[in-house]
């Protein structure tokens, strides 16, 4: 009950990395009956294209070995070891190509479902796989039920061939034992192979149904609830409390960094207390004054008090101060358009210094 709850809540597609995860971990959709149409499919092309040379070898070898016996005498155990050996050679000759072929098809039909991948937790023991219980659930599950509907499919149909294939040939089958091999191995090779075309259609539709029915099923496995949907974006995008935390902390450097930079400052402007601007100016430094530190209540205040420690000139100029702290960031060269107004401020400063240079005088 726990587990048809859990299915039920389970109403979110999977996402990309829960797909990419089940993935790397083995947990592939993959089609059984892909490999018996793929196996039924190489039978055919042996048949079609290597089965009847063959068979007629085969059968021109029976054929002299039942018509002149006496070219083969079986006298002492090295002439039955020589017949063995030639027979032996003789069926190699016929199985070598079609075992080429089923491991050539099925190694193709298997990388088309999915490229191979080395994935240890599928070779690991699970004690799920040997428990009884565990087993029952899995004979008796939608999975297990469509596994079992699959399988009688595959008898009926292929007793209805059977019947099909066999009840015209019947007698001709008979007829064909009692003449010669070759005839034998023709009509053998012609029964079979209208059995294999009908076997190769029905595979063929049981397969096209079950690689879409192994796919669906695989992703309704995948499909999550939505706490897991939150969980893994916590995971992926990071936890909100933690990244607030760290942007926190990004902007107390940032600020106490700047604050380190207010003593380097040519000149300050003011709100007067709600807004500072603090502005650095070397004539054979840079081209255009910049901004070294800006800040707001607080932070304006802290401005000003370094400001006013270190003895920098402070300006008090609402509408220059909130556009500047508005409009320029921190370490940026102010634009042009504030050009006209810090040049004057800044001329005020030198004639201040001039001044009192020629006091000391």
């Amino acid at each position: 009950m726990a587990e048809d709850d859990d299915k039920e809540s389970k109403t979110e597609s999977p996402s990309e990395k829960k797909l990419r995860d089940a993935v790397e971990k083995g947990n592939i959709p993959m089609s059984r009956e892909a490999a018996l149409f793929t196996a039924m499919l190489a039978f055919y092309v042996y048949l079609v294209f290597f089965l009847p040379d063959a068979a007629a070898h085969l059968a021109e070898t029976l054929k002299d070995l039942f018509e002149t016996p006496d070219q083969w005498r079986l006298t002492t155990p090295t002439d039955a070891l020589s017949l063995m050996t030639h027979l032996g050679w003789q069926m190699l000759a016929i199985l070598t190509p079609i075992l080429l072929m089923l491991m050539l098809f099925g190694l193709t039909q298997s990388f088309a479902q999915h490229l191979p991948s080395f994935v240890l937790d599928r070779i690991q023991p699970k004690f799920e796989r040997v428990s009884l219980m565990k087993g029952i659930e899995r004979m008796f599950s939608v999975p297990g039920m469509v596994e079992f509907g699959k399988s009688l499919f595959k008898i009926v149909v292929v007793a209805i061939i059977m019947v099909l294939a066999l009840r015209g040939e019947y007698f001709g089958t008979l007829n064909a034992m009692f003449s010669d091999p070759q005839i034998i191995f023709v009509k053998l090779s012609a029964i079979i192979r209208e059995m294999v075309i009908i076997l190769l259609f029905a595979t063929g539709l049981l397969t096209a149904v079950d690689v879409g029915w192994q796919r669906y099923h695989w992703y309704q496995e995948l499909r999550m609830t939505k706490q897991e949907v939150k969980e893994e974006h916590k995971q992926t995008q990071g936890d909100p409390v933690v990244k607030s935390r760290q942007r926190s902390a990004q902007r107390d450097r940032a600020r106490r960094r700047m604050i380190q930079n207010v003593p380097r400052a040519t000149l300050v402007i003011t709100n007067p207390t709600h807004y500072a601007v603090a502005l650095r100016y070397v004539r054979e430094e840079m081209g255009a004054p910049m901004v070294i530190a800006k800040g707001q209540d607080l932070i304006a205040l802290k401005i000003r008090e370094i400001a006013q420690e270190n003895n920098i000139p402070i300006f008090e100029d609402p509408p220059l101060a909130r556009s500047m702290f508005a409009q320029v960031s921190v370490d940026s060269v102010i634009p042009p358009v504030f050009y006209r107004a810090i040049a004057e401020l800044v001329q005020r400063i030198y004639a201040a210094e001039a001044k009192k240079k020629r006091r000391m005088r």
